[in-house]
């Protein structure tokens, strides 16, 4: 079960990166259908099966490389789904009780997550349902790192960890709404919106539009490539970028708090190496014009750092529990 459990948490980061990918290369709508690809199962390659595509979808010609990559993207999704099927069908044995209630969990969240993929397609990119998504893939990697870390052995002598919960909490709390930011960034194709460092276009605070973060956005038969006015984008990007500055601030005093701890110097220095690198692919996205491997990277770094908190906490918990049971631990009354 836990080699199930670390083979479907390297398929999720695979499939995180390949959404990324996706994303990206404007590959989105490659498929204008969900789940097959113009009526097909595979890529219509074939001149009769190409034929065939243009007279159902006339208004979305075939672009092969973009079908691919979307295909590409669902396919190993779907095996993702079918391994979760397989950790949630296995959790039923008495031998693996304990992984029931995630391997459930994680099944109902796949499953929500192939709905988004489908809405994704047929409501033509809307921007609340592409951050929905993404911020969906995440979450299933992080459970999954969760269950991969689980069956470690306790600590003899747990280090004291008191006072480190309210700093993970607003690491972890600032990290997420900073990822859902960078999603609502690149749903709404804001990522160019500003080429200049480390200021924003000029006068950006001028130009701020609040109706840039509102859930259903302006109505329109296709999001793709954006709709949003030059305003708006402009503030989605300056949004991104402060929130970048706080959340940096609050990883690296986390950071710095968990190396002064026996026991999780090395989270800590994780944590700075993957808050600086993120911060450097960030620079260089704006510096570079938005490179494809910088900027499927700095997607990534995001997933990365998330894992690095998930593991952080997940220690923090374990050592925290183990010093109760240490302090609670009474042999004269057979406890």
């Amino acid at each position: 079960m836990r080699k199930l459990c670390f083979f479907a948490f390297a398929l999720t980061l695979v499939v995180v990166v390949l959404g990324a990918y996706t994303r990206l290369t404007d590959a989105g709508l490659g498929c204008p259908d969900w789940p097959g690809c113009y009526g097909f199962h595979t890529v219509p390659k074939s001149e009769q099966a190409q034929r065939l595509a243009a007279e159902r979808f006339p208004d979305s010609p075939l672009e092969l490389v973009k079908a691919r990559n979307e295909m590409v993207h669902r396919y190993a999704a779907g095996l993702l789904g079918v391994t979760i099927l397989l950790m949630a069908l296995w959790s039923l044995k008495a031998a693996h009780r304990a992984y029931r209630l995630p391997a459930w969990l994680l099944l109902a969240l796949v499953t929500g997550q192939a709905t988004l993929g489908m809405l994704t397609v047929t409501l033509n990119l809307l921007p609340f349902v592409v951050m929905g998504h993404l911020l969906g893939g995440f979450t299933i990697l992080a459970l999954l790192f969760l269950a991969v870390c689980r069956g470690r052995r306790p600590v003899a002598e747990p280090p004291r960890v008191a006072g480190l919960g309210g700093w993970y909490l607003a690491g972890l709390g600032a990290l997420v709404l900073q990822i859902a930011l960078g999603g609502w960034t690149a749903a709404n194709y804001a990522a160019l919106a500003c080429l200049e460092l480390p200021v924003c276009q000029g006068d950006w605070l001028g130009q701020w539009q609040w109706s840039a973060f509102h859930p259903h956005g302006v109505p329109a038969e296709t999001y793709q490539y954006g709709v949003l006015s030059q305003e708006e984008r402009v503030t989605i990007h300056a949004a991104h970028r402060l929130w970048a500055l706080v959340s940096t601030l609050l990883l690296l005093a986390l950071a710095w708090r968990l190396w002064q701890r026996r026991g999780m110097k090395g989270w800590g220095a994780c944590l700075a190496l993957g808050v600086a690198g993120q911060l450097a692919l960030g620079v260089a996205n704006v510096v570079l014009h938005l490179p494809l491997a910088v900027a499927v990277a700095h997607n990534a770094g995001a997933a990365v750092l998330l894992l690095i908190l998930t593991g952080t906490g997940e220690r923090l918990w374990r050592y925290r529990e183990e010093s109760w049971h240490e302090a609670h631990y009474c042999p004269e009354a057979g406890n």
